[in-house]
């Protein structure tokens, strides 16, 4: 599939107009966002990315350079030929609580139904083919009070795609929504870019699930300003290290996540390998210890079919292991560790 250009920004400054002059965001941006792309926009609070989706929507005015979208000045478009370019999906809460699902679905054809807002039959089965893409048909009768914040979140993006719109920004949509539903918008969200061809640009501070499921992403820092690239380019230039980490925190490009990054007092050799030797060392380092490669080391721990050895006493899981090995060095000759 060849990528099309839909919304290209070229010098753009956003901000806002203030009494004692402009006062700018971000600025200088020359960014293109493409057909069928799941763009993730990241970065810390105050960054800068509310006030560019803002500017991007239309909905502030931009303080310099140059907005298009397929090849038209965003500036040039009138609200009702905007409205069938751009669907914004906001934070904020719905506030209709006593309409059915289908029918807000179905707002998203007022830019086509006039001033009446009477749908024709083409309207009905684009709502219910909205409704049917984001998997929500056993939604459509529900009232919206009764919705858990992930069910709101679908209905929302339905809404949008009821809308036709080649263009679709979110702000924060993943907000407030447990870890499985997080994942479940992501992947809709580049389901849709995937087969409408939709040009999707995300908010979002799920930065992890950003880095497994956007096809680009935009990091946003007043101090560094804007990098966009693929997750993997952005993390083998160290661009995401240097936009993210912390004390105390690092960033592992080859699994693209955040690792605390804990002191470690004492090192101990654990035989075998696989799954249960990882999570040995996952716990093992929350408590301050390291694992050995040197299996000279006095201190060994051996993985047996059953459960875990550690001088001569053996326990079943890994955490009475690491309760058993703290212990054993905090009451003998290690007294520089301090189990917590």
């Amino acid at each position: 599939m060849i990528r099309k250009p839909i919304v290209e920004l070229n010098k753009l400054n956003t901000g806002y107009h203030s009494a004692n002059g402009n006062i700018i965001v971000s600025e200088d941006i020359n960014e293109t966002l493409y057909s069928g792309e799941l763009t993730c926009l990241l970065g810390p609070n105050g960054s800068g990315k509310s006030t560019i989706l803002k500017t991007l929507s239309g909905f502030i005015p931009k303080l310099g350079g140059e907005i298009k979208i397929n090849g038209k000045r965003l500036d040039s478009y009138s609200d009702q030929d905007l409205s069938k370019v751009i669907s914004v999906v906001l934070t904020d809460r719905v506030a209709i609580d006593n309409m059915n699902v289908r029918d807000l679905v179905s707002l998203g054809r007022s830019p086509y139904t006039g001033f009446w807002g009477i749908l024709t039959n083409h309207d009905q089965v684009i709502v219910d083919e909205s409704i049917s893409l984001v998997g929500i048909d056993n939604l459509r009768s529900r009232i919206i009070r009764t919705l858990s914040d992930g069910e709101r979140q679908k209905v929302m993006i339905a809404k949008a795609l009821a809308q036709e719109t080649p263009v679709i920004y979110l702000d924060e949509p993943t907000a407030f929504l447990d870890y499985p539903s997080k994942a479940e918008i992501l992947q809709l969200l580049q389901n849709i870019s995937r087969e409408r061809q939709k040009t999707i640009l995300v908010s979002t501070h799920d930065l992890e699930l950003a880095l497994q499921i956007a096809d680009k992403i935009w990091l946003m820092d007043k101090r560094y300003g804007l990098q966009t690239g693929t997750p993997e380019d952005l993390a083998l230039s160290g661009e995401i290290a240097k936009y993210f980490e912390r004390d105390g925190m690092v960033f592992d490009p080859s699994l693209g996540t955040f690792k605390i990054n804990t002191s470690i007092f004492r090192r101990i050799y654990v035989s075998g390998t696989g799954l249960r030797r990882n999570l040995i060392e996952k716990s093992f380092a929350r408590n301050g210890l390291g694992i050995d490669s040197n299996p000279e080391n006095e201190l060994v721990v051996k993985i047996q079919n059953e459960g875990y050895s550690f001088r001569g006493i053996t326990v079943c899981s890994v955490g009475d292991l690491t309760d058993l090995v703290c212990d054993y060095l905090s009451t003998n000759e290690y007294p520089v560790f301090r189990h917590p």
